[in-house]
């Protein structure tokens, strides 16, 4: 995870990105008290091209350390866990979760294994996992929703029409699922929002995991422009919330039955 260097660089960073913001903010009123006298737009442009560099250098570092703190986790875990790809084990109760609804998670995660029981080994799914209907006729899905009532519902609607469900709370646990049993999932149902990791760097991060991996958003407040970039790289789809019975059904149908289409 972050070391003593990193936080320092964290730290020196921070307080760059802050100072080109002060550099932003004293163009862009110098723009509208000057009008026309001086040409401050393109020192604007500048400065918030490279607040924005700057801001995704810091993302991009904090979220390698922690990617890079997993895999140590899943390399450890590999030696001890035969049979599986994946390294770490799903999320325990005794590991802390990383937003505000953790006892609400803890009491959502016991039901949905106790409906599971013995049929995840049986069935190929290995222990530990949240499964809504594990003995469906249908194909499994990968549900990843940080809102237990949420999950609840959309999972409850897809268990009624067979499918099996999986419920992940937060990408990293996501990650470490579909690393696990990527194959037998035939769709990926993906939350923007999440603690941590937001929903377009888990979509990458499942991409390198399975360059084909089929995956649709939800969301009732993502940017259309990201939307745009994720459907551009891959994205199957996009179901709009709160959820409606009939649009959650035919998104995923028609996804799945896409991916079964032969490639012309």
């Amino acid at each position: 995870m972050l070391d003593q260097e990193d936080l320092k660089w964290i730290a020196a960073t921070s307080t760059e990105l802050n100072s080109i913001l002060q550099q932003v903010s004293r163009y862009a009123d110098l723009s509208r008290r000057h009008r026309g006298e001086h040409n401050y737009i393109d020192l604007l442009a500048e400065r918030v091209e490279l607040a924005s560099k700057t801001s995704q250098a810091l993302f991009d570092h904090v979220t390698s350390k922690i990617l890079a703190g997993a895999a140590k986790k899943t390399a450890a875990a590999r030696k001890s866990e035969a049979g599986f790809t994946v390294v770490s084990p799903p999320e325990t109760e005794e590991e802390p979760r990383r937003s505000m609804r953790s006892s609400r998670r803890g009491e959502h995660k016991k039901a949905t294994e106790s409906e599971a029981g013995t049929a995840q080994s049986e069935n190929g799914v290995p222990r530990g996992l949240r499964v809504k209907n594990p003995y469906g006729n249908r194909e499994y899905l990968l549900l990843i929703e940080d809102e237990p009532d949420v999950a609840d519902l959309a999972s409850e609607m897809l268990a009624e029409e067979g499918y099996r469900v999986i419920i992940a709370y937060d990408g990293f646990e996501a990650l470490k699922i579909y690393e696990r049993m990527g194959k037998q999932i035939g769709l990926v149902i993906l939350d923007y929002f999440l603690p941590v990791i937001d929903g377009d760097a888990v979509f990458e991060e499942l991409r390198s995991l399975n360059p084909k991996v089929n995956v649709v958003l939800s969301s009732g407040f993502a940017e259309q422009t990201k939307i745009g970039t994720m459907l551009a790289q891959g994205l199957r789809g996009f179901i709009p919330k709160p959820y409606s019975r009939e649009k959650l059904l035919e998104q995923v149908r028609s996804t799945l039955d896409a991916a079964k289409q032969p490639v012309r």
